[in-house]
């Protein structure tokens, strides 16, 4: 059986690989190829980079298998500190898993409308091009509302922290930060559309939160041996 010390190292390890995996694609898509307000220019460049695409679509869902193995990992580690909380942080942080599974059809959808395969003389070019520009923007909108759960499921997780006494209590602290950070900005998004990136632009030193908690799991892994090292 693995010591603590070696499961928050893992946990560490696994928050790293996930959030690399997830993230990269959710930053790669929309800065890369897509070009808002034209269609036919992004179907070109997601046409011309057409792998790139399909390994961004099985990365955001590899990190969110990997994502499971992850929560599973914290709830060993934390569940002896509030089994409550620690239950309803494997809750909240499994939600947005099916989500990221149904909301990457968004970009299967805007695929093939693009490649025209399946469509034939159905629908010319302009048409399929917009379809597949409204199946990109609701593959964002999905994720804007998975990061309603990505933000929740910190707050029991903070809490979990700050009581361990084997993490740094300030930790907790940012990873309850870092959940409000993220629930406020999809509710911006949903409430206010015009103003998304006016909060994420003040929203942004909070959302650090779960960098540093990965960044100490994986050097530190804990802080002193717990009873059951």
């Amino acid at each position: 059986m693995n010591s603590p010390r070696t499961t928050a190292r893992i946990a560490g390890a696994l928050y790293l690989l996930s959030a690399v995996a997830a993230g990269v694609p959710l930053l790669y898509v929309p800065g890369a190829l897509i070009v808002p307000g034209d269609a036919a220019a992004t179907a070109s460049k997601i046409l011309a980079s057409e792998m790139p695409f399909r390994v961004c679509i099985v990365s955001e869902l590899v990190g969110a298998i990997i994502f499971i193995f992850l929560v599973m990992t914290l709830y060993r580690l934390l569940h002896e500190v509030n089994k409550t909380h620690a239950s309803l942080m494997v809750t909240l942080a499994l939600i947005p898993v099916p989500i990221t599974f149904l909301n990457v059809l968004n970009e299967i959808a805007a695929l093939t409308l693009l490649r025209g395969d399946q469509l034939g003389s159905a629908l010319d070019t302009p048409h399929r091009d917009a379809l597949a520009m409204l199946f990109l923007g609701l593959h964002g909108d999905g994720a804007n509302l998975a990061n309603i759960f990505w933000g929740l499921w910190l707050l029991p997780f903070g809490l979990l922290v700050m009581r361990s006494g084997f993490l740094p209590r300030i930790l907790g602290a940012l990873l309850i930060l870092n959940g409000f950070a993220w629930v406020a900005v999809s509710l911006t998004a949903l409430l206010f559309p015009s103003y998304p990136d006016l909060v994420n632009r003040i929203a942004i030193i909070p959302e650090l939160g779960e960098l540093w908690m990965m960044a100490y799991l994986l050097i530190k892994g804990v802080r002193v041996p717990l009873a059951s090292a």
